[in-house]
């Protein structure tokens, strides 16, 4: 039994477990997690991870702790839980910045839809964390907070565009995080930190009250050390909302609210059957991409040893072509980026033009250039169209993928590469459009996929491979990660 006299990777279950027994108050958690914060965000480790701490977090957290002591139960699943919440999500009372500098005096009447559901469950938001410019990039680059570091290695980045999510809940600045993914912007920082990180099928979660980047593949999602964090995550912010029209596809769920519940069923290796897909894999010969092939390929060989069946070897013809030609995000995302601050009549400028004109932005989120040269009206450029109907032919040719090897997943590298440096980044190595991360492939073939932490490079840097399902598989997804988290106890805390 923990005594907690360390909190380090606390989970939820044994949280409530010290809760019921007063071993623990949620008061002294939340004291404990803005003491990590306020020792190592800007000094000590210097992460950088946390925008806005919320001044009434101590305040929430004895609320919990009254409530506890009065009616002698939790007042919901996440009762006292403190969430670092990406600040992308609109939180009313507490600024809420999407990582750009002019909006560092922007504090929203409301919340979004998912820190609603979190209060209703009895979450504490401890805090907003970094994200760079309106999210338009797979980096930390922000004008509001400039480079997020790797707690792992703080010369490096840790991923994109959820770097204050990854970074904190890797640091241990909060129990679990809520991050946002249009092409990869949960799962990148889940690989480049050694955490769970889900992208659900879009529309599980609404978007409501998140600054979008491309609306149709936009989705919020859960990021925690544990897979069993990442459900209960789940279960508090599925489910339909009015205010999100595509969140019809919760209404379909056969799971929704019930995550954490098919988590604890466990299911045996024996089981699952994966695909490996093999042309998701960088080259060997390149220095970049050989670390990272090496821990991916042990984790598959892992996975076989469990009892798990893997089908080698699964390509995608042209899948480069595929993905340069399902990409949207200099068609879409100047329009989509307009109509939301459109609609917010007391921020500070109401279209990404006004943004991109004042050169106020972060100088390298690069993709800002792309976007500034979008449509108007997307939806009647005959690219567009091209390209939407081209995510519907690669949807189809991975889901007969699925069908005709008769798997379950496939899998590969979340992201081909390691954590670049922010040297690197600064000599301009990678490019938005360009930089050699996979989970595109599921954000443009509109499919779910979860990054699953398997281990480190020979210089202690973390290494991520993704699981990709079809569309509604997130209780599937989690049982086969929980699966692979008690066999390999793939989490390792970093050393600040």
């Amino acid at each position: 039994m923990r005594l907690f006299d360390d909190l380090h990777d606390l989970t939820i279950d044994e949280f409530h477990q010290a809760l019921r027994e007063r071993r623990l108050t949620a008061v002294e958690l939340v004291d404990w997690y803005l003491g990590r914060i306020e020792a190592h965000n800007e000094p000590g480790a210097g992460l950088r991870a946390v925008v806005t701490v919320n001044p009434e977090a101590a305040q929430e957290a004895a609320a919990c702790d009254s409530f506890l002591a009065t009616h002698d139960q939790l007042r919901g699943s996440l009762h006292g839980v403190p969430v670092l919440v990406k600040d992308q999500a609109e939180t009313a009372g507490l600024r809420t910045t999407f990582g750009s500098i002019l909006f560092d005096r922007y504090v929203p009447d409301s919340d979004s839809t998912v820190v609603a559901r979190l209060r209703q469950a009895g979450a504490v938001i401890l805090a907003k964390t970094a994200m760079c410019d309106f999210a338009a990039g797979w980096f930390s680059s922000s004008s509001m907070t400039g480079h997020t570091s790797n707690p792992y290695d703080t010369t490096r980045e840790p991923g994109g565009s959820s770097a204050g999510t990854g970074a904190g809940i890797a640091a241990n600045f909060g129990l679990v995080g809520i991050g946002e993914d249009t092409g990869g912007s949960i799962r990148i920082p889940a690989s480049f930190n050694n955490l769970f990180g889900l992208r659900v099928t879009t529309g599980l979660i609404s978007r409501f009250g998140f600054s979008p980047l491309v609306h149709f593949q936009d989705t919020p999602g859960p990021v925690g050390r544990s897979v069993a964090d990442v459900a209960k995550l789940l279960d508090a912010i599925t489910g339909y909302d009015p205010n999100d029209p595509f969140t019809v596809t919760a209404s379909a769920a056969p799971n929704a609210g019930g995550y954490a519940r098919a988590v604890d069923d466990e299911a045996p290796p024996g089981n699952w059957r994966v695909g490996v897909l093999e042309t998701a894999f960088g080259s060997d010969t390149n220095a970049d991409a050989l670390p990272v092939n090496r821990v991916v390929r042990g984790a598959v060989a892992g996975l076989q040893a469990q009892g798990v069946a893997v089908t080698a070897d699964l390509e995608i013809d042209e899948l480069a072509n595929w993905i340069s030609g399902t990409s949207v995000y200099a068609i879409q995302s100047r329009a989509d980026i307009t109509d939301f601050l459109s609609r917010r009549p007391h921020a500070p400028v109401s279209s990404f033009d006004e943004i991109y004109a004042s050169g106020r932005f972060d100088p390298l989120n690069d993709l800002f250039h792309d976007i500034a040269k979008g449509a108007d009206t997307p939806a009647d450029d005959p690219d567009c169209l091209r390209r939407r109907l081209d995510q519907e032919h690669f949807r189809r040719l991975i889901l007969n993928m699925f069908a005709t090897n008769e798997i379950d997943f496939m899998v590969y590298p979340t992201v081909q590469v390691l954590p670049p440096t922010h040297r690197e980044l600064a000599e301009a190595k990678y490019q938005a459009l360009t930089f050699p991360t996979n989970t595109v492939i599921g954000s443009q073939a509109g499919l779910p996929a979860l990054s699953v932490p398997v281990g480190f490079s020979d210089g202690g840097l973390p290494v991520g491979m993704e699981v990709l399902g079809p569309p509604l598989s997130e209780a599937r997804m989690l049982q086969f990660a929980r699966a692979w988290e008690l066999a390999a106890q793939p989490r390792v805390a970093p050393s600040l």
